[in-house]
């Protein structure tokens, strides 16, 4: 999900911690606030208001008062329109026994939370807040704060120089897959001889992935990634080299997708090229993948998207071709999409990730 902030100029709230807003209720029953069967949600943890950023999550936290089993919460974080935290694929929020709740949330300027049953289904994106009904219970809205943190001096980012070009390392929380993925700049690492090296790591209880992304957009052309074998991978490793911009009209995310991973499942093909949006099964090729070094293309057209897949690092097409795909439709705009290069455990796995592992790009090439 990509979230666009154009309009900064907001008004914000600076200084509460904890923030009790009143849930909006229905003319029909009335609204008395004292009533126990009145529900009303106390936010304890309100992110600071802040641009849309898809690679960005910060925990939201709260308290809901009168509410009754079956029921749910599901958020939203405001970036222009309103988008569904924490993902499209995760849009409901469990609440406990006594009514706390927690969870992410992409940042943006206002933060809301819904109380809804069974007949609600979010949708991924609302132009306005719902009104009570239909399943909505009661609904609530705040502004995104202004912490003193964000007054000091920002954090310095960690680049490197891979292929000639210059990257940025991902080192925070972000959602990749449809689940919210911790990583680690460690986790990337450059060798002597120039080959990146990412990493997927076991820390206190948790996979830590690595991910880096282009500096500058490079549009149409043909993309080729010299990657090591991957047979030793597990079934729910996923490495993944894609283009990531901004909402084209109908195209999802700007993506360009080659993904090496089983999905967590042994017996599945461990590659595939996908374009948006994904969940069309025309738009996703899979296919297997040998063992041995191998070049992974894409010439990106404005008729179409060439894949291909050969043996060695060459990238030539007089070397031997293990797979290719041409898509024509689904084909996105340039818009200002970077290259990323994602390596994490499959978030919906049949078999979890087991042990440490690693991936090796000898190089990034890329042709106008």
């Amino acid at each position: 999900m990509k979230l666009m902030l154009k309009d900064a100029s907001k008004k914000v709230l600076k200084s509460p911690t904890v923030l009790l807003v009143s849930f909006l209720c229905t003319a029909l029953a009335g609204c008395h606030v004292n009533s126990p069967s009145t529900p009303s949600i106390e936010f304890t943890v309100v992110p600071a208001a802040h641009d849309g950023d898809p690679y960005k999550v910060e925990k939201i936290a709260g308290h809901i008062l009168g509410s009754r089993p079956g029921q749910h919460v599901v958020l939203f974080a405001k970036a222009d329109v309103w988008w569904v935290q924490p993902t499209r694929l995760q849009p409901y929020t469990e609440f406990q026994a006594d009514g706390t709740w927690s969870n992410s949330t992409h940042p943006g300027t206002e933060y809301a939370a819904l109380l809804v049953d069974s007949r609600y289904r979010p949708p991924p994106i609302l132009s306005a807040l719902p009104t009570i009904g239909g399943g909505v219970l009661a609904v609530a809205s705040v502004q995104g704060q202004i912490s003193a943190s964000e007054q000091s001096p920002p954090t310095v980012q960690k680049l490197i120089s891979f292929s000639g070009y210059d990257w940025q390392v991902q080192g925070a929380q972000n959602e990749h897959g449809g689940a919210v993925h911790s990583y680690d700049p460690a986790n990337v690492q450059i060798d002597k001889n120039g080959l990146l090296h990412l990493l997927i790591t076991r820390r206190y209880d948790k996979w830590v992935c690595s991910e880096i992304s282009l500096l500058r957009s490079l549009g149409y052309g043909t993309y080729n990634f010299v990657v090591r074998d991957i047979s030793h991978l597990e079934p729910s490793a996923d490495l993944e080299m894609f283009t990531y911009g901004p909402l084209v009209e109908s195209q999802e995310q700007n993506a360009v997708d080659i993904d090496l991973t089983r999905r967590g499942d042994p017996e599945s093909k461990n590659a595939e090229y996908v374009v948006q949006p994904y969940y069309v099964p025309s738009n996703v090729y899979r296919f297997v993948v040998p063992a041995g070094l191998m070049t992974y293309s894409f010439d990106w057209e404005p008729e179409g998207i060439s894949f291909r897949t050969s043996r060695g690092s060459t990238g030539s097409r007089e070397t031997s071709t293990v797979s290719d795909h041409v898509f024509i439709s689904g084909v996105p705009v340039p818009a200002n999409e970077t290259v990323h290069i994602n390596f994490c455990e499959y978030s919906f796995s049949k078999v979890p990730l087991k042990r440490d592992a690693e991936v090796i790009i000898e190089r990034f090439q890329y042709f106008p």
